[in-house]
């Protein structure tokens, strides 16, 4: 599809294909006209590089009261009970609806096959070898393509929400699509954009991960929760020019070891489960010791050894894993997995209800994107992939209001091919120098003072710091005039270059964003808890067992939800 031909109105946007975005659309009445926004391919999502599995009661000596009490426990007293209570409770009836669609997750003699992982007190992790979100993300797209009211809008970046000031709603999206800058109408707008592990120089997450749904939500005045809260995956493979492949926690679940240089399962040190321990713990205890023992703990790692589990195992549930080692040199048969910990997932994100309604009327959030309160201070693994679909299917209850009729009044005109006035035409290579500068410094800073452990004047500094950045980055042209856009004609990019360039821009401006909401949120929560970790207040404070919420530049605190008396 050109940008021509791109419609001018929708009845529903959404913004993301990974799981959530997909499985939300497929949900949604087949009488609506849906735009399914995503700046890449489907298949660049985070959602297609889970491995692990998705979780759900499925064995009969298992109980959704027990995988409630799971999350409820790894949450560390932040997790929401309803919302915990309604994901459990719904999980299997979203793993046969995904059956149903063509799913094959893995089976042992005849039934669905479950493993085991961290801090699950039964086995409930259905998996499809060890490219689970790669199986339901390829059965998602297939169905998408097949329903002829859902249009895929793909190499899309949404650049911010399109807002109805007048009665502070949702109206629709701004984007840069195919070589322009377009408006795009709807009744309502889903964000299902994943996460931002970008802002951390070690990441788990695909390079689109940029924080773009809580940063546009943001800037349009939506209420966002627990931002502080970032899970760091213990076991990303860590080798001099690698990316930092994550090495599925079911290895663990399966009976790898996590061990040091001379084979010894240190992890013992610090928590009873070792290895099995929730993955806060087991991040900070790799950190622990890497402090303790190498004088550059960052370019430091650990290892994780597979061979304690049966060959024949590890050839049919991890054969992606294999595959990625063997490319850098690493026999998983013969010797351990360099790993170290790396950003993972965000367990803050846009405060939404059952519903998925956010705090601006006409906008939703779903998956990563949003706050749904499942996930308290630390994520139960495989619970990610379940809440995409079991939240997901509540858009079958979504009510979408009629499109209101363009009028003056909101000083849109009808699309006529335009190109952009010279002055952002295309960018001055100080201009790129300076976007390119902070692309590269931000994360490094971020990984630093925001990481696995923080302290509070490393944070004050670092906070100074991206103001700073953020001012600079303003004040750029090209700032100032994509700033001061008004919803109008499509306008045509000039140049061969300028949309990479305007992509890197609108990434680099939701980085800056998010990296200064994740450091003053951490800075605010004076305690450690779950994904969060201050040297200076080491200890879990009960003061502190609520949600930090902000908006626009207002931080404060709510209660978590607890479950009602009878």
């Amino acid at each position: 599809m050109i940008a021509s031909e791109l419609p001018e109105r929708f009845d529903v946007l959404v913004i993301g294909a990974g799981a959530a975005g997909l499985y939300a659309a497929l949900c949604l009445s087949k009488d609506l006209q849906i735009g399914l926004v995503t700046k890449d391919t489907p298949s660049l999502s985070a959602s297609d590089w889970a491995q692990g599995g998705i979780a759900a009661v499925m064995a009969p000596e298992d109980s959704t009261a027990l995988h409630l009490e799971d999350t409820l426990r790894a949450g560390a007293g932040l997790c929401d009970y309803a919302p915990v209570k309604f994901l459990v409770e719904q999980a299997s009836e979203c793993i046969h609806s995904l059956i149903k669609m063509g799913v094959v997750f893995d089976r042992h003699n005849g039934d669905l096959a479950l493993t085991l992982e961290a801090a699950h007190s039964r086995r409930r992790v259905l998996h499809a070898a060890d490219t689970t979100g790669r199986a339901v993300v390829s059965t998602l797209i297939a169905q998408v393509l097949n329903r002829k009211n859902i249009q895929m809008i793909s190499q899309a970046l949404t650049l911010n929400l399109w807002m109805d000031a007048a009665n502070q709603r949702c109206q629709g999206v701004c984007l840069l699509y195919h070589g322009q800058i377009r408006w795009l109408r709807a009744g309502v707008v889903i964000l299902a954009t994943g996460g931002g592990g970008q802002v951390f120089a070690q990441t788990t997450n695909p390079t689109l991960s940029t924080g773009d749904g809580v940063a546009i939500a943001h800037r349009a005045g939506a209420i966002l929760r627990d931002l502080e809260f970032v899970q760091f995956h213990p076991t990303a493979l860590t080798k001099p020019e690698a990316p930092r492949f994550l090495i599925s926690e079911a290895v663990r679940g399966e009976g790898a070891h996590l061990v040091d240089a001379q084979g010894r399962r240190f992890a013992f040190d610090y928590h009873p489960a070792g290895e099995l321990a929730p993955r806060d713990v087991v991040s900070r205890a790799i950190f622990s010791y890497l402090q303790k023992t190498y004088t550059d703990p960052a370019a430091a790692h650990v290892w994780l050894d597979l061979r304690p589990i049966p060959v024949e195992t590890i050839q049919h549930r991890f054969p992606n894993i294999i595959q990625v080692c063997q490319q850098w040199g690493i026999d998983v048969f013969r010797e351990p997995i360099p790993v170290a910990p790396a950003a993972h997932y965000w367990m803050g994100g846009i405060a939404t209800n059952l519903f998925n309604q956010t705090s601006i009327a006409g906008l939703y959030a779903v998956g990563e994107t949003a706050s749904t309160g499942v996930h308290g201070a630390n994520r139960l693994a495989s619970n990610s992939l379940l809440e995409c679909i079991v939240f997901g299917a509540q858009f079958a209850y979504l009510d979408v209001p009629q499109i209101r009729e363009t009028g003056a009044d909101d000083g849109y005109q009808q699309p006529v091919k335009e190109t952009f006035p010279a002055a952002i035409s295309a960018l001055t290579l100080n201009e790129i120098n300076t976007i390119e500068f902070l692309r590269y410094q931000l994360p490094r800073l971020v990984w630093q003072s925001a990481g696995i452990c923080r302290e509070g004047q490393g944070m004050e500094a670092a906070i100074a710091q991206i103001q700073q950045w953020q001012q600079e980055f303003l004040a750029l042209p090209i700032s100032q005039s994509l700033l001061n856009l008004q919803p109008k004609r499509p306008m045509r990019l000039d140049g061969p270059d300028t949309e990479s360039h305007l992509r890197t821009w609108a990434e680099t401006r939701n980085l800056l964003d998010i990296g200064y909401l994740i450091l003053k949120s951490a800075y605010f929560r004076t305690e450690s808890r779950g994904g969060h970790y201050r040297s200076d207040y080491p200890k879990t404070d009960s003061q502190w067992q609520v949600h930090t919420l902000v908006q626009g530049d207002r931080w404060w605190k709510a209660p978590v939800q607890e479950p009602e008396s009878s």
